[in-house]
């Protein structure tokens, strides 16, 4: 099993997403004589998971049924152990683009945190490319090794334990992209140009404090980076609801519209106006934004090195 790789079956030792509804999913390692507990029931490895194809559908032991999905980097986003906060899809998506990032790219990055750009890059990048991923804390770095493996990425990432802001990348004049996600990307500027190739690459900074930019931006003029540029990615969500309004009173032109004799129980009306003549209401589909968004995530800065 790998996150970069499509598998068809599901064997031991794979990671699965148990999928029980679009805002409720969990990551579970397969393994041949463990069970897994939902609020379906039991679900049990040997029998109901390992030799069953991707996307098969499981009854659990109460009678209720999951599916069971092939790992993604958007599913893993979704439901990773958090050991940091963490980048989302959103944010992933422009940054991937931003960066030219394609398969065969090298790509630096620190710090590692949880993962969840670790593996949108690597999938970017392969086959034949490589991330070069840096974690100060060094137990985050040992779990972000042992999930690389696992997830059967490991030839295509090398994760090193140290303080980037003093010890740079542990490359030089390769990388076709940087990534900083650290408190102080200022301290590390100068470290990125150095790992970038000699001309051409693209750096991005995220800092959730404007303040952080301004600095940041001050360093990448003074190593000499141009096209800089900062933006800020805000999702927007709507839900789909049915809608009342009051039927207007328009005088003898409705009265002609309610002696139509609108049929709502014909299916053929499905997704058309169904008017409710007793109660003097129209009922539609409407999108609707939700009650509550994400103000604010974090700034992205790019820039190009000249």
């Amino acid at each position: 099993m790998s996150f970069v790789e499509y598998g068809d079956t599901i064997k031991d030792g794979d990671t699965a997403i148990v999928f029980l509804g679009h805002e409720s999913m969990f990551p579970v390692k397969v393994q041949h004589g463990t069970v897994t507990q939902t609020k379906y029931g039991v679900i049990r490895h040997s029998t109901d998971l390992i030799g069953k194809k991707y996307g098969s559908k499981v009854t659990c032991s109460k009678g209720g049924w999951v599916f069971i999905l092939h790992p993604t980097p958007e599913l893993w986003t979704m439901n990773l152990p958090h050991r940091t906060q963490i980048l989302y899809s959103t944010d992933i998506s422009i940054i991937t683009m931003m960066l030219e990032l394609k398969p065969g790219s090298i790509v630096c990055e620190s710090g590692t945190g949880s993962g969840s750009l670790s593996h949108a890059l690597i999938r970017t990048v392969a086959p034949t490319g490589h991330l070069y991923t840096v974690e100060f804390h060094q137990q985050r770095a040992e779990k972000a090794r042992e999930e690389f493996r696992e997830h059967g990425v490991e030839h295509l990432v090398t994760v090193t334990n140290q303080d980037v802001c003093k010890n740079g990348f542990g490359v030089s004049n390769i990388a076709d992209a940087v990534f900083l996600d650290i408190p102080s990307p200022w301290e590390a500027i100068g470290h990125a140009k150095s790992a970038l190739k000699a001309e051409g690459g693209r750096i991005c900074s995220f800092s959730p404090c404007i303040e952080q930019v301004q600095r940041t931006c001050l360093a990448m003029e003074e190593y000499g980076f141009t096209e800089i540029n900062t933006l800020e990615i805000l999702l927007r969500v709507y839900n789909v609801r049915t809608i009342s309004l009051q039927i207007p009173d328009l005088g003898k032109a409705a009265e002609d519209n309610s002696s139509t004799g609108f049929d709502s129980s014909n299916p053929s009306n499905e997704g058309s106006l169904c008017t409710n003549l007793q109660q003097g209401t129209v009922q539609f589909k409407s999108g609707v934004p939700l009650r509550e968004m994400v103000g604010h995530t974090g700034y992205l800065t790019f820039a190009t090195k000249s």
